[in-house]
């Protein structure tokens, strides 16, 4: 392999001659092989540090700190790592020592090397375009690296908000094909009160859908950046205006109603935006994770299950049992899930562990939240096309079931009175007849009966439609 090359303070190191990337993302790669996963991976984060670059870039050009020349080819390279076009040179792993410098650094060398190459120059001519006198200006990772993770958390939450979306309509189309088919609800998996289908999938809805407004509380967090802090929070090595000017171009080429932090040695230190968008996250996904758990119990069987759903069958269930048919996206949906929640934690320990005016965990931090957002979002996605969209339900079964439930002698009480219902209930579960059945032997008069067990009136979908 050809190769160039490149100095830092602890030396010469050889450098892949292609490569954009240098001598700081050389030795990263030498130091954190753990993940196997690349920045480059995180789309939303690479985007998000070519946004930064691009702003500081321009503020620097403002302020005569960069000059045409050098400042049209950074500018042109940071669009193209915003835009993805050198997304296989952000190399180094996810995890990573060092608060995110790696990463900063990778992004720096990627932009000036390829800023050289635009210029006609080879990579490393850094007298010409350097990673840190020209591409870092008025910049320190510590404020470049938080405010990248926080757009790209933005984006994100952009694209679980669609999912989301996209499935409560898909479980409130189903509860609206379903709205009036009778059925038995349930607590603590003992039989309750009647029902419909349509209220049980419409409830799950309506569930999901309250998440929409907690992941667009979390935005307001994420909106506000120490961009301009440089490595502690004081702005040391930045132009006095540098911080107002970047923060103004971020906010435009983003598109995000981006603020400065009130304080930034306090912005620089604290990590409590990751921590509060983490358990927005981790709500979602338990919720979606116990509907799940709920669509799984009552499409067990066929036979010797609840068997009152059915769910698209995708796949073989077993090697072994001829015809098996598992619920295998709900429980793929749980997966996701579990690692949500563990993720959970690795922030919140993440978080707690800073010290003093620096987070030094925030690679973990980012790579969990943007893994879990992404997870979650495809999740999501399949869950709705695969599985939601193609219930069916055993119509006859559940009317049925609905009509000999004992759970129907709740709606006499207001004629009968408890103790004379309960005896109704007693009754029926110890097969002496059904409850309709037991009720007219008790003297209930015939039409009064019908019109209280009416499956609409059961549900109270009479009063709701009003």
């Amino acid at each position: 392999m050809t190769t160039r090359t490149e100095h830092d303070s602890l030396g010469p190191h050889e450098v892949p001659a292609s490569a954009y990337w240098g001598v700081h993302t050389a030795r990263a790669l030498t130091n954190f092989p753990i993940s196997g996963t690349p920045v480059g991976r995180h789309r939303e984060l690479v985007a998000a540090l070519g946004a930064v670059k691009l702003a500081a870039a321009r503020a620097n050009h403002e302020l005569g700190l960069l000059d045409e020349r050098r400042f049209g080819a950074i500018e042109t390279a940071a669009e193209e790592l915003r835009a993805g076009a050198l997304d296989d040179q952000l190399v180094v792993d996810v995890i990573q020592g060092g608060a995110g410098t790696s990463t900063n650094m990778n992004a720096n060398e990627v932009i000036a090397n390829r800023a050289l190459e635009i210029l006609g120059l080879p990579c490393g001519t850094y007298d010409e375009v350097h990673p840190l006198d020209h591409v870092n200006r008025c910049q320190s990772t510590n404020d470049v690296y938080p405010t990248a993770v926080r757009i790209a958390l933005l984006s994100a939450i952009d694209r679980l908000e669609q999912s989301t979306a996209a499935l409560a309509e898909a479980f409130a189309a189903r509860a609206t094909r379903f709205r009036t088919v009778p059925k038995v609800g349930r607590t603590q998996l003992q039989d309750a009160v009647p029902m419909t289908v349509g209220q049980e999938l419409g409830a799950f809805a309506v569930t999901l859908r309250e998440e929409l407004a907690r992941l667009a509380d979390s935005r307001s967090l994420l909106c506000e950046v120490n961009l301009g802090a440089t490595a502690i929070g004081t702005g040391i090595t930045a132009h006095p205006d540098y911080r107002r000017r970047a923060l103004s171009h971020l906010a435009e080429i983003t598109g995000r109603p981006l603020i400065a932090a009130g304080d930034l040695v306090e912005a620089t230190s604290d990590t409590g935006a990751f921590v509060q968008v983490s358990g927005v996250l981790k709500r979602v996904v338990v919720k979606a994770s116990k509907i799940c758990n709920d669509l799984r119990l009552l499409s067990s069987g066929p036979q010797a299950g609840f068997g009152e759903l059915r769910l698209p069958p995708r796949q073989a269930g077993s090697s072994i049992m001829p015809g098996k048919v598992n619920p295998v996206i709900p429980e793929m949906v749980n997966q996701v899930a579990f690692w949500v929640i563990g993720t959970d934690t690795t922030v919140t320990m993440a978080a707690e562990g800073g010290q003093l005016q620096l987070n030094a965990f925030e690679p973990v931090i980012c790579h969990g939240l943007l893994q879990g957002f992404a997870w979650t979002a495809a999740a999501f996605d399949a869950l709705r096309e695969l599985c939601v969209e193609g219930i069916t339900v055993d119509e006859e079964r559940l009317a049925a079931s609905a009509a000999s439930n004992a759970g129907l002698a709740t709606a006499l009480t207001p004629l009968l009175g408890y103790a004379a219902s309960a005896e109704i209930a007693k009754a029926a579960l110890g097969g002496r007849g059904d409850v309709r059945e037991l009720a007219l032997a008790g003297g209930v008069d015939a039409a009064e009966l019908d019109d209280l067990l009416r499956p609409e009136r059961l549900a109270n979908l009479d009063d709701l439609d009003c």
